[in-house]
């Protein structure tokens, strides 16, 4: 490396430092003096070149409602570049953790506004990509009042992603100046892996079983008839069998009572092991296509990747934490 590229290197990195200190990474904002900017938009810029024609036609013909007519629109201009800043300057912005979505999906970062003045019009928020500024959203705040404002940001790498830098901005009232304030956000989300459009069937080890979770267990909810029994306090009305129960009320006997049984549902592993053979992508899009379908058929199953391993469950909880252990696998 050439010693202009390092010293580049070096003040890019001081510089960022720099910056990054002054924006340190919150779920909350608050748009202040101190971190609202304001330049002259391409259409400022050719009103102030205008303004400078005029004002040099006025001092050659000696004009005085040239002179009139400069000053009027300067005062007009100096009004807008105030009022642009001031439609910004005071907000105070929140935001809701988005939840985890699959790579190649798009996942809700929903922004909350309050506005503890008067009405705000125009604020367009985007955030800042690798490849460039998203499309903004916009929406107007109301005095003292509140807004929620969506933006949909796509998910093109898997793992747990910083949220990027969003960008809240304003060109009112006449466009001739941009404000604009930065936010970095601390929450994070996670980007699952993209699971198979085509899940395969479970591994055959798992389906296979053994003797004791192949086994069976009553309960009120099953569907096969294993026998009678009396009444218990608590049982189903539907599984009173009346025409037995009615003999047995003339001989003062208690009520019959239709005992069922449901297959007792099998532990399902789902072995990084069962996948080989396939790049590591597809491998993980495959295991997080298995969790989906298992937790859709409500087959309790556990998930072994690398070493780590978690036991057999079944819910939301469970589900995300299997996902989730996806998403970071390789770092």
């Amino acid at each position: 490396m050439s010693l202009a590229s390092a010293v580049s290197s070096f003040i890019r990195a001081r510089w960022q430092a720099w910056w990054q200190a002054r924006q340190p990474r919150a779920d909350t904002h608050r748009t202040t003096q101190r971190n609202v900017y304001i330049v002259p938009t391409l259409a400022g810029m050719a009103f102030c070149g205008t303004l400078g024609v005029l004002l040099l036609a006025s001092i050659n013909e000696q004009l005085s409602l040239g002179y009139a007519l400069t000053f009027a629109l300067t005062g007009a201009g100096l009004a807008s570049m105030h009022t642009t800043h001031a439609n910004l300057r005071g907000l105070q912005m929140d935001l809701r953790a988005p939840e985890g979505v699959h790579l190649g999906q798009e996942y809700a970062l929903e922004l909350r506004l309050h506005n503890p003045g008067s009405a705000r019009f125009g604020i367009a928020v985007s955030a800042q990509l690798d490849d460039g500024l998203t499309e903004p959203a916009w929406v107007d705040v109301p005095a003292l009042g509140h807004a929620v404002l969506g933006l949909r940001l796509p998910a093109n790498r898997r793992g747990l992603r910083e949220l990027p830098r969003l960008i809240v901005t304003t060109r009112f009232p006449l466009g001739f100046f941009r404000a604009w304030s930065y936010w970095r956000p601390a929450s994070r989300v996670w980007v699952y892996p993209r699971a198979e459009d085509v899940p395969a069937p479970f591994p055959a080890q798992a389906e296979a079983g053994g003797g004791e979770a192949a086994s069976t267990r009553q309960t009120p909810s099953g569907t096969d008839f294993s026998g009678v029994r009396s009444y218990r306090r608590g049982d189903a009305v539907k599984q009173i069998l009346w025409r037995k129960s009615a003999l047995a009320l003339d001989q003062g006997l208690p009520l019959w009572v239709r005992e069922t049984e449901a297959p007792l549902a099998r532990e399902l592993w789902l072995d990084w092991r069962d996948t080989a053979g396939r790049d590591v992508e597809a491998r993980l899009s495959r295991l997080a296509a298995w969790v989906l379908a298992a937790e859709r058929l409500g087959q309790p199953y556990g998930l072994r990747l690398a070493g780590r391993e978690l036991a057999p469950s079944l819910g939301a909880a469970h589900r995300q934490s299997c996902l989730e252990l996806l998403a970071g696998f390789g770092g």
